[in-house]
């Protein structure tokens, strides 16, 4: 059982005059987000999408090759005036800015205190760890029979991995899934506590993403920091707390704050939303399936195509600091610069058939993590341990998967995420 869209063609015609980016309800049927960004990839690339006030528009750049150059060029195209949609003023930046809002050297400073947490040396040996983990997720869930695979599966493995190198008791876990619900779905009304755009959303204007949510995070990080500072933990929060950056800044209780709630956020929806749109997709090619099952070699090949067929973010912004031509359009100085990298992977001048899940896709250059950016995502290496370990444990243990209800999006046009996906299982 499928959704009725997934049936629809993403290259069916649609008009420039319809695309809209900036309503979310376009992105809930898993079709028209797709067709909008191929409208936009073949008419007009660089192109002016209004908003409604109190935002005043963007341009929503929809090519591989200008994604990369706004990506690459963070001195034209900045990322201190924030990374998402909404228009904050300068006392706002000061109080939510983390480590994506930040460009130059102290972006790199505080890159460099978790860089090697990161690394190839440190993630390489969690491989073990993550292969128990992940057969113990699956473990209980293929012994369910018929389940939903965002809840047993591909939310429960990436916030055991995250539990883990915070150093945190595995009973938070369903606290920190909740959590990054409520603060990235904050324009769903399934999650939100407060629906970001709303009169009441005003109260909370200066933390991170308007979401009441926030504050809890941060009462949860900062009692972390008080029994871990001065001591000698290896784990994410001692290594905040207890070492200062390349820079000579010691962070401020504020930068720690804003630090951990992105690590909590971003150390799990990403992850998460990759595994269930990879899923998804073997369900809907089942010869892409047994490809795998036939030759699990393929698996490390086939996690750069779900990465790319998954898009789990949908866009980034950035603000020009100049003007500046891009894409043949003129971009003047604040104006909004939005990188779609959603619709960057499925560009045909870099993907042949860009519409088809192959999984034995080569030379696979998507976006997924950013593209030759100083802010190329921190735990990208983490996320594609993550993702292999699972589908390499997954594949063999199934004889047969299927579908047995609808598969709902979360609505925002940031986060590509899917709620729900209800699955029967039979194993080998």
């Amino acid at each position: 059982m499928t959704n009725p869209t997934d049936a629809i063609d993403p290259t069916e015609p649609m008009a420039l005059a319809d695309v809209d980016l900036a309503d979310l309800d376009n992105f809930t049927d898993g079709v028209t987000p797709w067709r909008m960004f191929h409208t936009l990839r073949h008419e007009d690339p660089v192109h002016w999408q209004p908003e409604e006030a109190p935002n005043s528009g963007f341009w929503a750049v929809t090519r591989h090759e200008d994604i990369a150059r706004v990506d690459r060029d963070a001195e034209t195209f900045t990322s201190t005036k924030f990374v998402n949609l909404e228009e904050v003023d300068d006392d706002q930046i000061k109080k939510r800015a983390s480590i994506l809002e930040l460009d130059g050297v102290r972006h790199r400073a505080m890159r460099s205190l978790l860089q090697r947490q990161f690394g190839a040396s440190v993630i390489n040996s969690y491989t073990d760890f993550l292969r128990g983990l992940t057969a113990q997720t699956l473990d209980a869930a293929l012994a369910r029979g018929s389940f939903d695979f965002v809840k047993e599966v591909s939310a429960d493995f990436p916030i055991n991995v995250l539990a883990r190198l915070l150093d945190v008791p595995s009973e938070d876990n369903q606290q920190l899934i909740d959590w990054g619900n409520r603060i990235i779905g904050n324009t769903d009304p399934d999650y939100a506590d407060v629906l970001l755009g709303s009169e009441e959303s005003e109260k909370y204007r200066d933390l991170p993403f308007r979401s009441p949510a926030s504050l809890e995070v941060f009462e949860y990080g900062r009692e972390l920091a008080r029994q871990r500072r001065g001591k000698t933990g290896t784990d994410l929060v001692s290594k905040l707390v207890n070492e200062t950056p390349r820079d000579g800044l010691p962070l401020s209780g504020q930068d720690f704050d804003n630090y951990f709630l992105l690590l909590v956020v971003a150390g799990n929806e990403t992850t998460r939303h990759t595994i269930t749109h990879s899923m998804l997709a073997l369900l809907q090619h089942p010869e892409q399936l047994a490809r795998l099952q036939e030759d699990p070699s393929l698996i490390p090949t086939a996690v750069e195509e779900f990465l790319r067929w998954a898009s789990p973010v949908y866009h980034f912004r950035r603000t020009a600091t100049r003007d500046v031509e891009l894409g043949g359009k003129q971009v003047k100085e604040g104006d909004k610069v939005v990188m779609w990298y959603a619709s960057g992977n499925r560009d045909e001048k870099v993907f042949g058939n860009p519409y088809d899940f192959d999984v034995t896709r080569a030379d696979n250059d998507h976006v997924t993590f950013g593209k030759g950016s100083p802010h190329l995502c921190l735990g990208n290496l983490l996320a594609r341990t993550e993702i292999r370990i699972m589908f390499e444990e997954l594949i063999p243990r199934l004889a047969g998967i299927r579908l047995t209800g609808e598969v709902p999006r979360v609505r925002s046009n940031f986060v590509n995420g899917i709620k729900k996906l209800p699955v029967e299982v039979t194993l080998a």
